[in-house]
């Protein structure tokens, strides 16, 4: 069966130091702008400064320290919030439309990413009835409840070690954001191509 569904997917994944934004940082995002043929249209990837008057949340720092390659990753060479949160907004609106934000979960990576572009831009994920000027279309998709529906499996119990490798395009879940957004992106294209 071909799909009609031409829509953009910016699939985004986040690596984090705490769990509240503001409270704790976003230490690093990466996207892939997919659509669903598995055509990609473009990558993001930042690493960001912490935000002023925050801190690392102790167990998510102590987590971290069992991941040293992945805190590497997500705090070498950190650019100012401000000038990343411009740059992705100026990537997004250049990809092609109608484009959606997608996550696994998109009510956790979503959260962040809208804190931060309501910060940090005149943007956010999702935007009201009244606002013409939109970065996203849509209200996103999440990922996670995506593979739930088309596996049965429950939505909380989907995880990326209870899904086949080769959903993601046997990429490794590092925690690197890069990796994660695209295994993200390949089982994106993965769950679209399955029968209904």
């Amino acid at each position: 069966m071909t799909s009609t569904d031409e829509w953009v997917y910016v699939v985004t994944d986040i690596e984090v130091d705490g769990p509240w934004p503001g409270a704790n940082s976003m230490r690093s995002f990466a996207s892939v702008a997919m659509t669903v043929d598995g055509t990609e249209h473009g990558r993001f990837e930042a690493v960001l400064e912490p935000l002023p008057g925050a801190a690392p949340n102790p167990d998510t720092r102590a987590w971290f320290e069992t991941q040293p390659e992945a805190w590497a990753a997500a705090t070498t060479n950190p650019e100012p919030v401000g000038e990343v949160m411009a740059r992705f907004v100026t990537w997004v609106r250049s990809l092609p439309s109608p484009r959606t934000f997608a996550a696994s979960p998109v009510l956790f990576d979503g959260g962040w990413i809208d804190y931060y572009l309501r910060r940090f831009t005149r943007y956010g994920l999702v935007q009201g009835p009244y606002e013409t000027d939109r970065l996203f279309d849509g209200p996103g998709l999440c990922l996670r409840s995506y593979a739930a529906a088309i596996t049965g499996q429950p939505v909380a119990e989907v995880s990326t070690a209870r899904l086949p490798a080769e959903w993601f395009g046997n990429i490794e879940h590092t925690h690197r954001a890069i990796d994660d957004a695209l295994g993200y992106a390949n089982l994106l294209v993965t769950l679209a191509r399955m029968p209904r």
